[in-house]
């Protein structure tokens, strides 16, 4: 078998692992789709009424319009929060001690990572499916082609990616899960500092700026835009320019905390 066989494997039974952890508790996943859901429905029947009269060009304006501007959104924080928790659970396996217990297997190094890594991912599929279901049963609808929705789901799968590596380094780099548990906080911020939930244009001069031209705005504009139809650009191009940068910095620096923990592990 050659070694990239071996990798492949050991890459599968690890996956295999992470996804036992969440069949056996699928209230996690549940939880990561409730945050979400919160927001939706808080951001549409509170602030919608309001918020929608000021979007021109999205239906005749109010709430409904509002819930259109809204779910591409929504849908970006989504794979923000269903990040958050690849940080927690890498961290457990680095502090727990079965990190030791696969020291003494001839495991290829990187299949933990890549276990927690495509683990996360499925499951942060999986609760962008259940948002956006809720999203259809309160009345979002959206004209998209099946190949527009394909890049939807394209586009909101390497961000997820990206942003599941960023949280997977930021667990090798904690020294507890209390902390592994905070450092990726961030994440959930910066979808309500880009236009995921109003347009940067209303935004005052310095906070439109760094709305602009943070990584959260280019993903949420050209989700939005395949979804509604609406003008793209040339954000789709910085959205995956930010994805794949991300993820490939983020792989690095997690792998680099793997090998130097491992190397300092005794035995």
């Amino acid at each position: 078998m050659t070694s990239f066989a071996y990798t492949f494997a050991d890459s599968a039974t690890m996956l295999r692992r992470n996804l036992k952890h969440q069949l056996r508790y699928p209230s996690l996943t549940l939880m990561l789709a409730g945050l979400p859901i919160v927001f939706l429905l808080l951001f549409v029947y509170v602030f919608g009424g309001q918020l929608g009269t000021r979007l021109g060009g999205h239906g005749a304006g109010g709430r409904g319009a509002y819930l259109t501007y809204v779910v591409p959104g929504i849908l970006i924080i989504t794979v923000a929060s269903a990040a958050l928790g690849t940080a927690i659970s890498v961290a457990t396996d680095m502090t727990g001690g079965i990190i030791d217990r696969f020291r003494t297997m001839a495991i290829s190094r990187g299949a933990v990572l890549t276990g927690h890594v495509i683990g996360s991912l499925l499951q942060t599929l999986a609760v962008l499916v259940l948002v956006l279901g809720v999203s259809l049963a309160i009345g979002f609808r959206s004209h998209a082609t099946a190949l527009e929705w394909l890049a939807v789901a394209g586009v909101l799968a390497l961000f997820a990616f990206a942003l599941i590596w960023l949280s997977a380094a930021l667990g090798m780099a904690a020294k507890s899960v209390e902390t592994a548990s905070n450092t990726p906080m961030f994440l959930t911020l910066l979808p309500f500092l880009s236009s995921g939930f109003v347009a940067t244009a209303t935004m005052p001069a310095g906070l439109r700026q760094f709305a602009e031209y943070e990584p959260f705005t280019p993903v949420t504009q050209t989700v939005r835009g395949l979804l509604t139809g609406g003008p793209i650009g040339t954000q789709a191009i910085a959205a995956i320019a930010w994805s794949i940068g991300i993820a490939l910095v983020s792989y690095l620096w997690a792998v680099r905390l793997y090998n130097r923990r491992r190397a300092a592990t005794p035995g």
